[in-house]
């Protein structure tokens, strides 16, 4: 469901609770009209859903129905208050090694209790230039700021969109956790990059810094 539009995942939501005709979904949702006969096209031309009878309704494909059942399961059990997608990057001179880093960030995600995974969609890697780059689109959600720092530093996604809430606000002892174990990575970071970089190196990059 994370590559419907916001329109396609209310249509679907709707349509979850049984087929419905293009009048019966207008009045539900309000949607007007051309923008519904649109998304149900898309919707069948996706083999996501099939019309039938008449007058003519549409349903979900039983495997939709499935999936929205899932996440609602798993909503039921899920105290986290953030709710992201997350997109991690990968690159590698094979296909498999990709794939293996891939299945490796996936595996730690899931043993992690600080993080409730909704949906995971794995791409094919693709060669580009003399490298595999493929990648995870993730919907999750996450316990608290610490752990929000944590999936940041550890798991480094590329990109980040917060699905919900629209406000957050954070207790004064996980703020300060987390603050401290960020400045605890991003020391540890520094001193690594430090050790491993000349004296000469080091000197350019600290005029940089200064300039």
């Amino acid at each position: 469901m994370d590559k419907f539009t916001n329109d396609q995942k209310r249509i679907a939501l709707a349509l979850a609770g049984g087929p419905k005709t293009i009048d019966e979904l207008n009045k539900g949702l309000g949607m007007p009209f051309d923008v519904l006969s649109k998304e149900l096209k898309e919707l069948l031309n996706l083999k996501l859903a099939v019309v039938e009878g008449y007058p003519s309704k549409y349903h979900l494909k039983k495997e939709i129905i499935n999936e929205i059942k899932r996440r609602k399961e798993v909503s039921l059990d899920d105290s986290n208050p953030l709710r992201l997608k997350i997109i991690i990057d990968v690159q590698a001179l094979v296909a498999e090694a990709a794939t293996k880093s891939l299945n490796e960030v996936e595996k730690k995600l899931k043993a992690d209790n600080d993080f409730t995974i909704y949906d995971i969609f794995k791409a094919e890697p693709i060669k580009h230039e003399e490298y595999f780059t493929s990648y995870l689109e993730i919907n999750l959600s996450v316990k608290d700021f610490k752990s929000l720092v944590k999936l940041m530093y550890f798991f480094g996604p590329t990109s980040l969109e917060v699905l919900k809430p629209k406000k957050f606000e954070i207790p004064m002892s996980d703020l300060q956790d987390g603050l401290m174990d960020m400045a605890e990575m991003i020391q540890s970071y520094n001193m690594h990059i430090l050790k491993s970089m000349r004296k000469d190196d080091l000197e350019r990059f600290q005029r940089k810094m200064m300039s």
